[in-house]
């Protein structure tokens, strides 16, 4: 995926944004994921499909995400894509398949690896509507979710492939860490007002 770049007079809002590195940063999009969700009522289903590969260091953002969630084995969510199995290019229409055969309406968080600006990046993003998987390497996929989080690992532009491999692991795991617990915090929280 591509950072958004603002046209003029347009009318689309700019995705919620803040530093992975921001003391507030797991605390912000907890808040931004939880509201934009709140868009989408009527499931108590809730899914997220991390989007990447650990073949890249740019692109195995979602994967790590996953692989947290995974961890923490939350019981109100249903992740797909982890370092183990992970959601990509070549899998991504038959795991929404699996995903829509499992799952009833669910909500579906989508995350992804996004470039963008040399300013952007380290900046996580969260926003209403679907992702586009692949569009930072000129891939026509699928779009996925309701409800989209990226993380702008690196630079787009030029030789998208070679800058997503060559990008700082540190930079990803942190960013990776933020989206995690973000997601985490929302999911428990739905979790306690389902049982109040």
């Amino acid at each position: 995926m591509r950072e958004p770049v603002p046209h003029p007079g347009s009318t689309e809002p700019d995705p919620t944004r803040i530093l992975f590195s921001h003391p507030s940063a797991v605390h912000r999009c907890a808040e931004w994921l939880e509201q934009t969700l709140q868009l989408y009522p009527g499931s108590r289903e809730l899914a997220c499909i991390c989007i990447g590969t650990d073949r890249s260091t740019g692109d195995a953002l979602g994967p790590l995400v996953g692989t947290q969630l995974e961890k923490w084995a939350l019981p109100t969510l249903r992740v797909y894509g982890t370092l183990d199995e992970p959601v990509h290019a070549v899998n991504l229409n038959q795991t929404l398949a699996r995903m829509k055969k499992e799952l009833r309406n669910p909500r579906v968080i989508a995350v992804d690896a996004c470039l963008g600006q040399l300013a952007s990046v380290g900046w996580i993003q969260v926003g209403n509507g679907p992702l586009k998987p692949g569009a930072g390497v000129n891939k026509q996929l699928p779009e996925v979710g309701q409800v989209h989080i990226t993380g702008i690992v690196n630079v787009a532009g030029f030789m998208e492939y070679f800058v997503l491999q060559n990008t700082r692991l540190s930079v990803v795991m942190k960013m990776a860490h933020v989206i995690a617990s973000a997601v985490q915090k929302v999911t428990c929280s739905r979790l306690k007002q389902q049982t109040n």
